[in-house]
């Protein structure tokens, strides 16, 4: 099914206009939810963003089409790049110039985001819709105290080590993903291309570092030194 639709919309185009959609969700959600976690109020703004996320039919259903659409972006990488292979046997004896290291490795970095990925949501989604989970009042109303096992991941060294050794690899992936994603879609003008690079830059730099300094934030304020 997702070869077919892969097929269908054009191959490289369908894994583009896919990257845009999780895009913009990964930007929503970092800069619009997760942030609530540097708030100095014990959690209460970050429990109540995500017992929202958590009780709302439309942001519910937004989630689960996001979930298929990463799901479609990385089988239609792999199949791409499984396609690339497939034309090229035998790799070049020296890479060329105009291609970098983050465009030749899409197809691991999307493997070790996926990876990524998947502890993230056994920590944290799993265990909130099916783990045992702790709760906490707030205004007369009892929810599920997510901040607290957020708090509790990210006061361990080695799991705020993988969260920034994914986020670095998510970093990569966006930066090559935001300027070929214009390419494919047949948006490239030396006079706009520039200012797109640069675009590229901010938001492959500035997602994945709104996102780091949550843990880091968490972590440092557990260990005492905040």
């Amino acid at each position: 099914m997702v070869l077919y639709f892969s097929k269908f919309f054009g191959g490289q185009k369908a894994d583009y206009v896919t990257y845009w959609l999780v895009f913009m969700y990964i930007f929503s959600h970092s800069c619009l939810g997760n942030m609530q976690l540097l708030k100095s109020d014990g959690g209460v703004a970050f429990n109540q963003y995500s017992h929202f996320m958590g009780h709302n039919s439309l942001i519910q259903l937004i989630s689960k089409v996001n979930f298929l659409l990463i799901l479609f972006h990385l089988i239609d990488g792999l199949y791409l790049a499984y396609k690339n292979r497939q034309a090229r046997p035998v790799k070049y004896a020296v890479s060329p110039t105009s291609s970098t290291w983050a465009s030749r490795n899409m197809a691991i970095l999307g493997t070790f985001i996926l990876v990524f990925l998947i502890i993230h949501l056994k920590t944290f989604w799993f265990r909130a819709k099916f783990g045992e989970m702790p709760h906490v009042n707030i205004d007369g109303q009892e929810i599920h105290n997510l901040y607290s096992i957020v708090v509790e991941a990210f006061s361990q060294g080695w799991y705020v080590a993988i969260y920034l050794v994914g986020l670095f690899a998510l970093a990569y992936h966006l930066l090559h993903g935001f300027q070929s994603a214009f390419q494919t879609l047949g948006i490239n003008h030396p006079k706009y291309t520039p200012l797109i690079k640069a675009l590229g830059v901010v938001f492959a730099i500035g997602i994945p570092l709104a996102f780091a300094t949550q843990p880091i934030f968490l972590f440092l304020k557990q260990a005492g030194i905040l």
